[in-house]
């Protein structure tokens, strides 16, 4: 005898809500994100170390350009600017300083050391990603007599989406520890060469180390903002570096330096513009719609003030008449330089 299973409908239909309703098993869970809450870090008992406890997704700070305090106005995009952004290495030096620029993150670069390293069959003493440190062991090198080591250090870099990467060469005789400056420089010149040559060649199938981008450095370094005094740049760098970079910044802003003045921080310069079209239509927003930017013959003066060690604040404003510019055109130039500082 064949016996029927009779399921009432009212069930038939809550099982269906059950499943697929809005507060359903299979329900659509696309937008639970936005009603999520944010929870106090995980605390341990002291005597525990808490360095391993970390943001799984860490949310970077969110900066704006240009950072000026606009009023009511709509702030205007930055120019598309970033001196010679097509060129992925270059060395930088500066007195006896010497450093490769790279135009990928630290997240980037960092693999990539390691695999350099790796192809060159260099032990790795010690290394530090939070720091963005690598220490190699001792190397026998060829015409040398006595072994060096190197450390590779990457910093983050001026700009967005850069790094910094510097080399330091130590001999085995120095007892002290790492010295403030190579024992050769001409040693440390060829680590920074290769490593910045392994670099070039290989950045286009560089992976990335989550770890590195979230722990070296990650505050900018140069920042657009203003006070009671106007419009300035924030600029994280040491005097001696700074003067050199703005220096260039301004040549690759369309600058005219007249005259420095070192000792008291200041550049005479004068702006002669660029003929391109894009960046007179984006000056146009500060200018009341006009291609050349008001600024254009006017005598200006460019001002750096060291508020601490490694941290400079640039101004600009008229050599003449104060009220030759407005704040909106001042507040311009300062977003082009900005844009070309490296």
């Amino acid at each position: 005898m064949m016996r029927v299973l009779v399921i009432p409908l009212t069930l038939l239909l809550s099982g269906c809500g059950y499943l697929f309703g809005d507060e359903g098993l299979f329900r659509d869970n696309a937008g639970d994100y936005e009603q999520a809450q944010e929870i106090a870090p995980i605390e341990l008992p002291p005597g525990l170390q808490s360095e391993r406890i970390t943001e799984i997704y860490a949310i970077p700070p969110v900066e704006s350009d240009p950072q000026f305090n606009t009023g009511d106005d709509v702030p205007r995009p930055a120019p598309l600017v970033s001196g010679n952004a097509d060129q992925l290495v270059r060395i930088q030096k500066l007195g006896d300083d010497s450093w490769a620029l790279i135009a990928v993150a630290p997240g980037q670069l960092w693999p990539q050391l390691r695999a350099f390293l790796s192809a060159a069959n260099i032990d790795i003493a010690r290394m530090d990603a939070r720091a963005g440190i690598i220490e190699t062991t001792y190397l026998e090198l060829q015409n040398q007599t006595q072994p060096s080591r190197f450390q590779l250090r990457v910093d983050r870099g001026v700009q967005r989406g850069n790094s910094e990467l510097h080399v330091l060469q130590m001999h085995q005789s120095n007892v002290e520890g790492w010295p403030e400056q190579s024992d050769d420089v001409e040693l440390e010149a060829d680590m920074l060469r290769s490593v910045a040559q392994y670099i070039a060649n290989s950045a286009d199938t560089a992976p990335v180390s989550m770890m590195a981008e979230q722990s070296i450095k990650s505050s900018a370094r140069v920042v657009l903002d203003d006070d009671e005094k106007g419009p300035l740049i924030r600029l994280e760098l040491p005097f001696n570096r700074a003067w050199a970079s703005t220096a260039r910044s301004l040549e690759l802003s369309g600058f005219d330096i007249t005259d420095r003045n070192r000792s008291t921080g200041v550049y005479y310069i004068t702006y002669v513009g660029d003929q391109d079209e894009e960046e007179s239509g984006w000056f146009g927003w500060f200018g009341g719609g006009e291609d050349e930017h008001p600024a254009t013959g006017i005598p200006l003066l460019m001002t750096m003030e060291a508020v601490a060690d490694e941290r400079m604040e640039l101004r600009i404003r008229p050599e003449q008449d104060p009220q030759a510019l407005t704040v909106p055109q001042i507040q311009s130039l300062l977003v082009l330089i900005k844009g070309n500082i490296n």
